[in-house]
């Protein structure tokens, strides 16, 4: 079945049996897909820039979805730190090391034992500490372990030195607040 453009042009002898064979073999394969194009330099060119614009786009979006749960997970801390904190009420003051600097937190005698034994922590908020019970620590720490500045349960006990052994004789008064 030919077409009836081919077929007045057969007829007016512009073109050939052998060109109509030709076009119809070539409209044949093209609609078969047997023979397909090669692609030229500019389109795997065109591939290539769109692929590694896609692998950036992605690299992308997981650093910004990594920082995003961050910020979820450090928020989240905040928020525990700022429910859960104890309101530290007293006329001892208890000294701590944060980083550098050296401290101070007013407690109360009961706080300052609990503290002692690792019932209470001390945990950064803002510019100031706060205290925490051991529960919301453990919540804390999990989500943004430099918040916790002093925990007396969690520091691990070092081995036994030759010094601890020498300086074990002897007493230490009880009234010595450090």
């Amino acid at each position: 079945m030919r077409n009836p453009l081919q077929d007045q042009l057969l007829k007016a002898g512009l073109v050939k049996k052998s060109q109509v064979a030709q076009v119809a073999r070539e409209q044949a394969k093209q609609r078969q897909g047997k023979a397909p194009a090669a692609p030229s330099e500019q389109q795997l060119e065109a591939e290539r820039a769109r692929a590694e614009r896609v692998e950036r786009d992605r690299a992308l979006a997981a650093e910004q979805k990594a920082q995003a749960q961050l910020r979820e997970q450090r928020a989240q801390a905040r928020q525990i730190v700022d429910t859960q904190r104890v309101r530290a009420s007293g006329e001892i003051e208890y000294r701590f090391v944060d980083g550098d600097a050296i401290r101070t937190l007013l407690v109360d005698a009961a706080q300052r034992t609990q503290l002692a034994s690792g019932a209470l922590v001390i945990a950064r908020l803002d510019d100031g500490h706060v205290l925490l019970p051991r529960a919301a620590a453990e919540k804390v720490r999990a989500r943004e372990p430099a918040m916790i500045v002093l925990d007396h349960a969690a520091t691990p006990a070092g081995p036994a030195s030759d010094d601890d052994d020498y300086y074990a004789q002897f007493k230490v008064p009880d009234d010595l607040i450090w």
